[in-house]
């Protein structure tokens, strides 16, 4: 008789907790936002995108006109290279070498130089964005916001909301 009396208190107990769940639950609200399309639609976004192409447009284009001009180089020697003597032949070959360990060093230096300057563009996109979410976030009242996610109910997307913060904040 006790055991059965326990085990009614605890489906009673376990009925009680569903209730109560199912009731905060109802008050739950949660979201999702799309970083990548904050990346891509944002006016933050493009302004940062638009500085680093003005800012590095320049390098990026003589290392194009340095790898043609390379490239050039490189199939005239193919050509002439049956009719060179053996010591000229050496010569220009060391020097193409040569020339395209610079290109490829440059090239280097450049891709380093572009991924960090990337980096910290980013970086200013993500506070940005982060401040915007949580502006729209407790503007909404929700409780929790997520950025990545295997599905979402689009009735759950904030993305617009937030790039529309994101722009709001940028235009002043």
């Amino acid at each position: 008789m006790n055991t059965f009396r326990q085990k009614i208190s605890m489906a009673v107990l376990a009925a009680a907790a569903c209730v109560t769940c199912l009731a905060q639950a109802q008050d739950f609200k949660m979201g999702f936002v799309n970083t990548e399309r904050i990346f891509r639609e944002a006016a933050t976004a493009k302004q940062a995108q638009a500085k680093l192409e003005q800012e590095f447009s320049r390098r990026e284009k003589e290392l194009v006109d340095t790898g043609n001009t390379l490239k050039q180089a490189s199939e005239k020697f193919e050509r002439e290279a049956p009719t060179l003597a053996e010591s000229q032949r050496t010569a220009r070959q060391k020097q193409l070498i040569e020339q395209d360990r610079e290109f490829q060093r440059k090239r280097r230096e450049f891709q380093e130089d572009l991924n960090a300057r990337k980096n910290e563009e980013q970086q200013i996109v993500v506070e940005r964005a982060n401040r915007a979410v949580k502006q729209v976030a407790e503007a909404e009242k929700f409780d929790v916001i997520f950025q990545e996610a295997v599905y979402v109910n689009p009735k759950h997307d904030i993305t617009e909301k937030v790039i529309k913060a994101l722009n709001a904040s940028t235009a002043k």
